[in-house]
């Protein structure tokens, strides 16, 4: 933050930060321009992997009856996968071979969002559109793969042709299912997430450059005083964008859940 003050300060102003700014350069730059250096984002990527199976390891490792801080903690993670997102919404017949994969998809998510709190990383790896599309891009494929395993064919038609419907209406109404379920939920499921994120980082990167500014390098008891008020109302901003942290790995399973779900019961209606 001190050098986007500092060349505030030198062109007479203030200079927002960008989202470039927030970047650290290429690990191994090699191929960078065409977006396949081994950066920052990749690292943390990584780094969750490693994270998720460390910590979930360490709690298991000495199970016992009376569960440890840590096992108690563990369990009732996979619980909240399990039963919540699980088999609340794959229901008890089919949503045990789910678990494995929803409680990747929400840890995943959950820790590469919360890597934008720590502020050397700064950035939550969702706030690039890349991993984003990557993730719903996977989950795309999983959900239609299991749709053509379970209907064949068939699966299209359930998908795109409502039921009910007057013939001359299916002209207008099937373009648009097709539209809505294999090309706008795969765009909305990665885009939700990747706009919050970098909405609201975006957010306390402003009022931390700004209060900075105001402080270190604008003149007058005003506007030091209006500095060090956006620096305390940042704070609460900050737990907020903790709690939109939590909220969007939990929407982003919930919907890889109901998707699923829906290419198993694609032929309910």
């Amino acid at each position: 933050m001190s050098s986007l003050a500092l060349s505030a300060a030198e062109e007479d102003g203030f200079q927002p930060p960008t989202i470039s700014e927030t970047h650290l350069p290429e690990i191994f730059p090699w191929m960078a321009e065409w977006g396949t250096g081994f950066g920052k984002n990749m690292l943390m990527a990584v780094l969750a992997v490693i994270l998720i199976w460390w910590l979930f390891s360490a709690a298991i490792r000495k199970q016992a009856l009376v569960p440890s801080r840590g096992q108690f903690l563990a369990e009732g993670a996979y619980g909240f996968v399990r039963n919540t997102i699980g088999r609340d919404i794959l229901g008890d017949k089919h949503f045990k071979p789910w678990i494995p994969l929803l409680f990747t998809v929400f840890f995943f998510v959950l820790f590469n969002n919360l890597f934008g709190a720590i502020p050397f990383l700064q950035m939550p790896t969702f706030s690039h559109a890349g991993p984003a599309y990557a993730m719903a891009g996977i989950i795309w494929i999983t959900w239609v793969a299991l749709g053509f395993k379970l209907y064949g064919a068939k699966f299209m038609k359930l998908m795109t042709v409502p039921s009910g419907v007057p013939k001359p209406l299916l002209i207008i109404l099937t373009p648009l299912e097709f539209l809505s379920n294999f090309v706008i939920r795969p765009l909305t499921h990665s885009l939700r997430l990747m706009a919050v994120m970098l909405a609201g980082h975006i957010i306390v990167m402003l009022c931390g450059s700004g209060a900075e500014f105001l402080i270190t390098q604008a003149e007058g008891a005003f506007n030091t005083g209006l500095g060090v008020a956006i620096l305390l109302g940042s704070v609460p901003l900050y737990f907020l964008e903790l709690i939109m942290m939590v909220l969007q790995a939990f929407v982003f399973a919930l919907l890889t859940a109901i998707y699923i779900q829906g290419s198993i019961e694609a032929d309910a209606h």
